[in-house]
């Protein structure tokens, strides 16, 4: 029998709340260098070859040998530029969550195994371990409703509340798209567009600010109650 959520209705140009944890709910970002690592695969798939080999080499910490391994290396990648979006993300120790549109029917699919594979195969070596890294394939399903996209957003970037100490806000979580849309951090390699064109559209449910929106909407109990579905009944 299929896993619950796993990835089944493919639709070119369709949005997709993708998420994977850790087998057995073990953490898969032991420190800040294993989310660095998997933000800097978002960027290296997400963004034009070109872009990256100016970056390597203007690099000057890198020898001119490193330049070259690193050119080489990420030429051999699959490059997801203009055939995916990524729009929100975060990143949590035993989780993560990722809101992409894909412009082909079967790009996600290709995307997040390539993104996978390239993660496992770093976190293994570092720590000199063998096997699977998540509990199973990674999951997805996809968004039917506008107004469930600007829901979904809220709740990628309400994520870091349950392991934030008290009195520290959500900007000051890193490992989160969230300071991108409040123009904290900018990157090319996350498309704002779409996030802020429905929250035009819905007149961002009564709040002047994304932010406002992300923080202060209440849900009515009939919402909470079809959002928690929505959003997967993740048990993490």
């Amino acid at each position: 029998m299929p896993a619950k959520n796993t990835l089944k209705l493919y639709v070119a140009g369709g949005f997709y709340h993708v998420y994977n944890r850790g087998v057995e709910k073990r953490k898969i970002f032991l420190d800040d260098q294993d989310r660095r690592v998997f933000l800097y695969y978002l960027k290296i798939y997400l963004s034009p070859k070109e872009l990256i080999f100016n970056e390597i080499k203007t690099d000057e910490t890198l020898t001119e040998e490193e330049k070259v391994e690193k050119i080489i290396e990420i030429s051999q990648l699959n490059n997801f530029y203009k055939k995916i979006d990524l729009i929100c993300f975060v990143l949590m120790d035993n989780h993560y969550h990722l809101l992409l549109r894909q412009e082909e029917k079967n790009g996600i699919e290709i995307f997040m195994r390539s993104l996978n594979t390239k993660y496992v195969k770093y976190f293994n070596f570092k720590y000199q371990r063998v096997g699977p890294l998540f509990q199973s394939r990674y999951k997805g399903v996809l968004i039917e409703k506008e107004e469930h996209f600007l829901h979904l957003s809220r709740y990628i970037h309400l994520n870091p509340l349950e392991i934030l100490p008290k009195g520290k806000s959500l900007l000051s979580y890193p490992w989160s798209s969230y300071p991108f849309y409040l123009g904290k951090q900018k990157v090319s390699w996350i498309n704002k567009s779409y996030l802020e064109e429905y929250f035009k559209k819905f007149n961002g449910f009564g709040f002047d600010s994304y932010q406002g929106f992300v923080e202060g909407y209440r849900e009515k109990d009939e919402e909470k109650v079809y959002y928690r579905k929505l959003m997967l009944d993740l048990d993490y």
